[in-house]
């Protein structure tokens, strides 16, 4: 009998299909009242936008808040995850949604980059829309946590620091933090990840810079490569100085945390409110 593959999340979530369809159909109903700033460009290439979106009654100094998706490096769209700005808006903020580039067409490297190029481009015209760069949180789920995390920290294979944005905090949502699986998984012919770039760019062998707040959540159904690797970052965290809270989501998997998220009383919701509101 063949083993499981436990990165495959649609063998372990029996809705997946439906659930994704959820995203999708949310968001666009989201987009129907929502004031969306769409596809304002970060970059040359055709993926390099994003989307602003204002709260209803904007007030100069809002926070901004971006989110990152996932899909496992080789898919996913902005556009599906709006409805997960609901948080943001409920708490007086700005929200962004990142777009980036796709493996195996482009290498790891470039998705790090054009993630923290995006971010700093918000930070730089943060008050074009009425929003306080000192007050910029950011949040990811899946691979599109991984890459939010690079907002603060250096890949082990990166020969010097690189240009980062100044955050007041980061919301990591099902993470995949050890990519050393990842080469060998389902996902071998759709990223095409190769040994080394697993290497290179897993959170758990870089080094972390300085934020002041560090929230590492996941589904308490989730299975085990986004629970243990989220405990050892957490240890390692605590190692270097740069202490995260833990936050363990009962009874939610890798997908249905994604709806907790984007709901203002949910357990991930409220905190990232909480995250926006602070000062």
């Amino acid at each position: 009998m063949t083993s499981q593959d436990l990165y495959r999340i649609r063998d372990f979530v029996p809705d997946f299909d439906a659930i994704a369809a959820e995203f999708s159909a949310r968001s666009r109903a989201f987009s129907v009242n929502a004031d969306v700033l769409a596809d304002l460009r970060y970059g040359a290439r055709p993926r390099e936008v994003l989307d602003v979106i204002l709260p209803e009654r904007p007030k100069a100094g809002a926070p901004l808040h971006v989110f990152v998706h996932g899909g496992y490096w080789r898919s996913g769209e902005k556009e599906n995850y709006r409805f997960v700005a609901a948080p943001v808006l409920a708490a007086g903020g700005v929200a962004a949604l990142v777009e980036y580039d796709f493996m195996p067409g482009e290498r790891l490297d470039v998705l790090v980059d054009q993630v923290r190029r995006a971010v700093l481009w918000l930070q730089e015209h943060a008050r074009d829309f009425g929003a306080d760069p000192a007050r910029l949180t950011v949040s990811g789920h899946s691979a599109g946590a991984h890459l939010a995390s690079f907002l603060a920290a250096t890949g082990s294979g990166e020969k010097e620091v690189p240009k980062l944005p100044v955050l007041k905090g980061l919301f990591l949502l099902s993470g995949i933090y050890d990519l050393s699986g990842i080469p060998g998984s389902f996902l071998r012919d759709e990223a095409k990840m190769t040994p080394s770039e697993a290497s290179a760019w897993s959170p758990l062998t870089a080094s972390q810079h300085a934020c002041p707040l560090r929230v590492i959540a996941f589904g308490a159904e989730e299975t085990t490569p986004f629970l243990e690797p989220a405990a050892e970052f957490q240890s390692r965290l605590n190692t270097q100085g740069e202490a995260g809270q833990f936050l363990p989501l009962p009874g939610l998997n890798h997908m249905t945390v994604v709806l907790d998220l984007a709901n203002p009383l949910g357990l991930a919701g409220a905190r990232i409110a909480d995250m926006v509101a602070s000062r």
